[in-house]
């Protein structure tokens, strides 16, 4: 109970900050507020303070700094989409990216040497002020004792505490809106909140980030132009991250990007692709791909850095993605349907026509067209009629990959704004599909199927001495049973011996196709 009040509590506080910034209901769009909500608009700036920005996205900047990284985190995100928010508001808001006030130059060096365990001179000839400061930790350019340029990356003071206090906050707003407002349960808040909330504790642990950043250094082998900086496992603890230096210039920075000679259309393509290709071929992704997170070099390789949200995604998954973006891509809206449905991600009492005609309505209007062609805003609202609908649930599973998926497209629109996402992404999406329904992906189907009918096999004998322990104590009269129980327990009993010799079966005739596979291929 207590608890939920100081949550209660911290969420009157959001709204009384954002009420001070004047960001809730900002006065420049007051004439698109409804009679009623202008009302209500025109109340909450009695609480503003006067003197703040002119720009309303940096009042919003201002007060979701003022509220903590959780809500820095949302604001990150709507800042990539200037498309939606408008190029005013997005240019506000981009301070939130890599423009955060830094803390003390003292206390960094005292978590570092108590992570470490030692003196700061055992592991580093010069460790300077900060270059960068976000919403969770900052980050030191510093030299190694064996001459190494690296960045060290060192953990807010009390981040943790800040997290977990907005992260009940937000699952206690979250179940009041999946209990009072009914059209917001498909949208599942509950399961969104948590997913995210898993995920932004996670980026507390700064050993789990370097594990994350050495398995997506892997995946990103297989992107073309795609890098992430080498770990320094040495000088890494829970509290300190320290990886290679990179000198690029950050994708914020369009106008040093132009001065060197960047070819940002190409960097656009490598941006998209970077992120389909490690997700779909490795199922592993850079969950946080906001502007302020990647860099380029001369060479025009893109640099990601900051691992501490990480998305994955099952086989399964991205094969329903794969055939959901090909259906786009070719104009096959029924097969993109279909995919949808396959997937479980529309009610099966729906009509796959209707639903196909449904992706249609959204497809054609943007199919070919350049990113400054497509009203973003609108495609998105026609979505989420759509989903609407059709009685479409948000996916927890996939909530990290759509939220990048937004993200990275805001990116690559910042650097060229005709980007075409349709064209860099077919390339990935081909290959995939080439593999996936050809002779290596029918092979891969029947390793899993082999492999769930093993597991299965291995469950066999406790469930068949399972049921000869019961035969006995029944017999011992144990266990006693009335007429009709007994009749039932024989026809389970015959139908268990049944499905024993079925998957003895199966077993057998899946080693003679394992067999014949074998030996076409080779």
């Amino acid at each position: 109970m207590i608890g939920t009040l100081l949550s209660l509590g911290r969420l009157a506080r959001a709204g009384i900050t954002l009420a001070r910034y004047d960001a809730i209901f900002p006065r420049e769009y007051q004439e698109k507020f409804p009679p009623p909500l202008k009302a209500f608009a025109a109340l909450t700036r009695l609480f503003s303070r006067r003197g703040e920005a002119e720009n309303p996205g940096e009042r919003l900047a201002r007060a979701l700094e003022k509220l903590g990284p959780t809500y820095v985190k949302f604001g990150q995100v709507l800042a990539t989409r200037a498309d939606v928010v408008g190029q005013r508001f997005a240019r506000g808001l981009s301070r939130l990216q890599d423009q955060m006030p830094p803390f003390d130059q003292k206390v960094a060096i005292a978590t570092l040497e108590r992570e470490l365990d030692g003196k700061l001179a055992d592991w580093f000839t010069e460790f300077r002020e900060p270059v960068n400061a976000a919403s969770v930790a900052q980050v030191h350019r510093a030299t190694t004792t064996d001459g190494r340029d690296v960045a060290v990356k060192i953990l807010r003071p009390g981040v943790e505490q800040r997290l977990a206090k907005d992260i009940r906050a937000m699952q206690l707003c979250a179940k009041l809106v999946q209990r009072f407002v009914p059209a917001a349960k498909r949208m599942e808040p509950v399961k969104f909140v948590d997913t995210v909330a898993r995920a932004t504790e996670l980026e507390t642990d700064l050993r789990l980030e370097a594990a994350s950043a050495s398995e997506l250094s892997e995946a990103a082998a297989l992107a073309e132009n795609y890098r992430v900086p080498e770990i320094d496992w040495e000088r890494s603890a829970k509290r300190v991250l320290t990886t290679n230096w990179i000198d690029g210039i950050p994708l914020t920075d369009t106008d040093r990007m132009d001065a060197a000679g960047i070819d940002r259309v190409a960097l656009a393509n490598t941006l998209t692709r970077a992120f389909l290709t490690t997700a779909m071929e490795a199922g592993v992704f850079h969950a946080d791909m906001h502007a302020g997170n990647l860099f380029v070099d001369t060479d025009g390789n893109l640099w990601a850095v900051d691992f501490g949200i990480m998305g994955r995604i099952g086989r399964e998954e991205r094969r329903f993605l794969a055939l959901i973006l090909h259906g786009f891509l070719t104009r096959d809206y029924k097969g993109a349907a279909e995919a949808h449905f396959n997937a479980g991600y529309v009610p099966p009492r729906h009509s796959i026509d209707d639903f196909a005609s449904a992706l249609r309505a959204v497809g054609e209007p943007i199919f070919g067209k350049r990113a400054d062609e497509v009203p973003m805003s609108r495609v998105l609202l026609q979505l989420f009629e759509i989903t609407d609908l059709f009685d479409m649930h948000l996916r927890p599973e996939l909530v990290l990959l759509q939220k990048t998926m937004v993200q990275s497209e805001g990116v690559a629109r910042i650097l060229n704004a005709q980007h075409d996402m349709w064209a860099a992404s077919a390339p990935v999406v081909e290959k995939w599909m080439k593999r996936e329904l050809g002779p290596e992906g029918i092979a891969l189907d029947f390793i899993d199927d082999v492999k769930r009918l093993r597991a299965s096999a291995k469950r066999l004998p406790d469930a068949i001495e399972g049921w000869a322990e019961a035969g006995a104590r029944l017999r011992s009269g144990e266990i006693k049973l009335d007429e009709a129980s007994l009749t039932r327990l024989a026809g389970q009993q015959r139908e268990g011996r049944l499905w024993r010799w079925l998957g003895y079966g199966v077993l057998a005739m899946a080693a003679g196709a394992a067999g014949a596979s074998l030996f076409t291929l080779f």
